[in-house]
């Protein structure tokens, strides 16, 4: 596989100088401000590629993974090789890149905190002749995990100095939907993996993480859910009714379904829950639980109610 790539790169750079040269020619391009700029490191693809003085890292990072990938994915049909390319496709960084200029300027850049929070400190403008070193990608060791009360929980490239801060900041925060949010256990590995210290710290700490960490934002379940039943039949406004978790009565629903109507028999009437609930959906109405979910609330069992006969059932007014 390393070898596909290799050979598709190598094709690609020749192409992508060769459509640039014809595109512009070598004098158009010079006046239009064109740099040579080189990738080296843990990327799908090396060597020196063209950019412009306009083009920051992201904007020419993007460019040429984009233009490589394309050329990639077309030389095959087989849908596993296909899976196997585009897996191998994925596997680098954005965090940790060193861009080394002519001058002998170093700098650290993380694009995917640009990404994130779209501080150009992490996108410089390209200058001629700089060269993009990227880290070494190695998921399985170099790593640190962030779950609990998060927006965006996950598994991350792990650089150096990295903190509680800058873990919280790639997951773009605390999810605002849970309250009270202000501890974090940091679960820590010992290096032969038979210890496990729990590092416990305020929210807002700058405590150092180390590789292999596994933090939680500690916070309560929100029950702020969409807990609710479906009303149908005879019943004024029959559709979806809000509930709260447990303390919604029978009576409460019916009244906020629009109370029954003159037609109504009660003692036709019908709580189905569970898979009762499901078979009913299914079989009297023709609507497939695994295909609107929604109607069903788990949390509850599946309450449905349905009041009257299949002949009196209304959908006219059902919600969706």
């Amino acid at each position: 596989m390393k070898k596909i790539i290799l050979v598709i790169s190598f094709l690609f750079t020749l192409t992508l100088s060769a459509q640039i040269d014809d595109k512009f020619g070598m004098n158009s391009l010079l006046r239009a401000g064109a740099i040579s700029v080189t990738i080296g490191g843990d990327f799908i693809v090396t060597g020196s590629f063209p950019a412009l003085v306009t083009e920051r890292v992201d904007q020419f990072i993007t460019r040429v993974y984009n233009e490589t990938k394309e050329k990639a994915i077309s030389v095959t049909t087989d849908p596993v090789l296909l899976a196997k390319l585009k897996e191998q496709l994925e596997d680098f960084s954005l965090r940790e890149l060193k861009l080394k200029r002519s001058s002998g300027e170093v700098l650290t850049i993380d694009l995917l905190k640009f990404r994130i929070n779209g501080d150009f400190a992490n996108n410089p403008y390209l200058k001629n002749d700089d060269v993009i070193i990227f880290s070494p990608n190695d998921p399985e060791r170099n790593f640190f995990t962030v779950e609990g009360a998060v927006n965006s929980p996950g598994k991350f490239y792990y650089a150096e100095g990295d903190d509680l801060q800058d873990a919280l900041e790639l997951t773009r925060g605390i999810n605002k939907a849970y309250e009270g949010v202000n501890l974090v256990h940091i679960y820590r590995l010992s290096y032969d993996g038979q210890k496990m210290d729990i590092v416990k710290a305020d929210i807002s700490s700058n405590i150092s993480l180390q590789r292999g960490d596994r933090i939680v934002v500690v916070a309560d379940e929100t029950q702020k859910k969409e807990f609710s039943v479906l009303v149908v039949g005879e019943v004024n406004s029959p559709g979806k009714i809000p509930l709260t978790k447990n303390g919604t009565t029978l009576n409460d629903v019916i009244e906020m379904a629009g109370g029954l109507r003159e037609t109504a028999s009660l003692k036709r009437a019908r709580l189905y829950s569970g898979n009762s609930a499901k078979l009913l959906l299914e079989k009297q109405f023709g609507i497939k639980i695994e295909e609107q979910p929604e109607l069903i609330d788990a949390e509850l069992n599946g309450k449905f109610l349905l009041f009257e006969d299949i002949l009196m059932y209304r959908m006219s007014n059902l919600t969706d």
